[in-house]
């Protein structure tokens, strides 16, 4: 379909506090500034310095794309888009995702691994596991450094913990984002909705600090100390994307497919009380085929071992039939600095290469 000009929300469309806060066009401008390149030069790609920050690259990725995944917690790289990564890092481009937290308040979720000596020296222990799941897909990683708020419960709603990253102002905690792009120089960059793809509250921090650092990391009067002051030319990603993983028609195709082969759904609940919403159906505009990275993509969240129970639910869909019914992982363009023709799309790349 004809890709129409309209309104991305913005962040101060987001409510600040932590509660859930869409267009379904895809916001295009065309008319990039000058000082805000619409097609980046080549150039070597940028690797983690051990001081946390960017430095030259150790491989030749050979066409200089650079895709940034804004994710929240550590596990979250490897359950939203995972396999697109794979896939990319397979094709030479450089990949960096950034965790915006420790992971400090998660919950064990894997019974085996539910002891106070693990629970006791989490935050070390998922910064163990995110190292192993980084190694598994091939991509980059580095922290933000923000403290994971926990997800509340009860109700009413307990307040969020003081200085949480749910707590803070999106202007002024998108700063270490800006510096990172400005740094790592993505073309594409991929994070959450405006809902957090579920409303947990560092979910929906990470959405509002994404948008907040897309649009100010091309100006140079915009956060300074993470720019011109610190030595680091202005830098404009083209396009943003949010993830869309558990969409109806990607659930039903599932559920139906394993239904088609006498197995049962794990999907059937979830199904019989799904609301529809309008604002929701016109969301999907990229599907990326990925399905031969989908083992990557499972190693690389079992390696979360905390936080994924290898007999749950998520594994129910052998591999085969997944590749079958849904090949894709699908996302909504929600910002493009550059035409990109008709959707869908089935590259996250497309009009930049």
């Amino acid at each position: 379909m004809p890709v129409t000009p309209g309104a991305a929300p913005s962040p101060a469309s987001v409510s600040s506090d932590a509660s859930v806060s869409s267009d379904a066009n895809v916001a295009v401008d065309a008319d990039v500034p000058e000082s805000r390149p619409a097609v980046p030069e080549s150039q070597p790609a940028a690797s983690l310095a051990p001081s946390g920050g960017l430095a030259a690259s150790t491989h030749e990725p050979g066409h200089g794309l650079r895709l940034m995944a804004v994710h929240a917690h550590p596990d979250d790289e490897s359950s939203k888009g995972a396999a697109t990564m794979a896939r990319y890092v397979s094709e030479g481009v450089d990949v960096l995702v950034v965790t915006c937290t420790g992971g400090e308040a998660g919950s064990i979720l894997n019974p085996a691994l539910d002891r106070p000596e693990i629970l006791g020296r989490i935050p070390e222990v998922r910064r163990e596991e995110m190292e192993r799941a980084r190694a598994i897909l091939g991509v980059r990683q580095t922290w933000l450094g923000f403290l994971d708020s926990g997800l509340p419960e009860g109700d009413p709603l307990p307040p969020l913990p003081e200085n949480s990253f749910g707590t803070l102002d999106p202007e002024v905690a998108a700063g270490p984002l800006v510096r990172l792009i400005r740094e790592f120089r993505p073309q594409v960059i991929t994070t959450y909705d405006e809902n957090g793809g579920y409303p947990h509250p560092d979910h929906i921090m990470t959405h509002k600090i994404s948008a907040v650092a897309f649009e100010a990391a091309g100006d140079p009067a915009r956060f300074p100390e993470h720019g011109v002051d610190a030595g680091l030319e202005p830098w404009q990603p083209l396009k943003l994307y949010y993830h869309l993983t558990f969409h109806k028609a990607r659930i039903l195709a599932l559920h139906e497919a394993m239904r088609a082969r006498g197995l049962e759904s794990p999907y059937a609940e979830r199904l019989e009380t799904w609301i529809d919403r309008a604002e929701d159906s016109n969301r999907l505009t990229t599907r990326v085929e990925c399905a031969d990275f989908f083992e990557v993509r499972d190693r690389a969240l079992l390696a979360h071992a905390t936080q994924v129970d290898p007999n749950g639910p998520w594994f129910r869909v052998p591999l085969d039939l997944q590749r079958e019914a849904w090949p894709t992982e699908d996302y909504q363009l929600a910002r493009s600095l550059i035409e990109v023709g008709t959707l869908p799309e089935n590259d996250l790349f497309a009009g930049i290469r």
